[in-house]
């Protein structure tokens, strides 16, 4: 317990399943916790949920894409908590805007999407958080990407947009670990407690929900889904000291889907 004990935590996306779940994680482990969205109505459930458990959780609306707006809301956060130690982006779009026909039918603006809006909101936040950590030396930038970064399948341009983020991962770590600041990242696999897996679900035709969750559980070794309890607890220990050796890397959560 209390592995976060009093680092300030900026999430990003923190009314979605993944970045809620990191959220409860973070505060359990005595974070004290800034939760930003596109929307506020998810924020103070997961908020309300932290505070009534004796945890620190202040929100705001916040466009994980617009530059001034995610400046605007760190200097606030500066101001108030006196730094930043941890900057965890689980922005999400919904697959409905990027699915679409085969890649050869597609036109560019629906291929480009994800690429552009998941890449812009890593990029922005981590170098607006970046500016305030290299004054103090010290900090976690983080991120969560998935498996078709690294494999076929047919969603458009979403898996290059996942493999863009581990490459931006790399290339921050770089420039940013001599500077006392690690750069990771998540990849967990197919959890189907986010409304990310209903949505992406809703677009198979022809399948069940019990065929097309099975299909995803046989991919891995155990043949069973990762839960947000445990991705949230990696999280956590990418994020604390106890990890001060791992920067540079995307830590591979498919039990098994994708070999390294």
């Amino acid at each position: 317990m209390n592995e976060l004990k009093n680092k300030v935590a900026v999430i990003y996306g923190a009314g979605g399943g993944i970045g809620g779940a990191v959220a409860r994680a973070f505060a359990r482990e005595g974070a004290r916790l800034f939760l930003t969205g596109h929307r506020l109505a998810p924020l103070e459930t997961v908020a309300r949920e932290i505070t009534s458990g004796g945890g620190i959780a202040e929100l705001a609306e916040v466009d994980a894409l617009d530059e001034q707006d995610i400046a605007d809301h760190l200097r606030q956060v500066v101001g108030k908590a006196g730094r930043i130690d941890i900057s965890f982006n689980a922005m999400g779009k919904s697959p409905a805007k990027y699915l679409g026909p085969a890649l050869v039918d597609m036109d560019l603006k629906q291929f480009l999407l994800p690429i552009t809006s998941y890449t812009t909101s890593y990029f922005l936040t981590a170098r607006l958080a970046a500016r305030y950590m290299l004054q103090d030396k010290s900090g976690v930038i983080m991120t969560v990407t998935a498996p078709p970064a690294r494999i076929g399948t047919p969603n458009g341009g979403y898996g290059p947009s996942q493999a863009a983020k581990e490459a931006l991962t790399r290339y921050l770590s770089k420039e940013l670990a001599p500077q006392g600041i690690r750069v990771v990242g998540l990849q967990p696999h197919a959890m189907p407690e986010t409304d990310t897996i209903r949505e992406i679900f809703e677009t198979r035709q022809g399948l069940t929900w019990e065929q097309f969750s099975g299909y995803l559980a046989g991919s891995n070794n155990p043949k069973r889904f990762v839960t947000l309890a445990e991705m949230a607890d990696v999280a956590v220990f990418l994020a604390s000291d106890k990890a001060s050796i791992m920067m540079g890397t995307t830590v591979n959560m498919t039990m098994g889907a994708l070999d390294d």
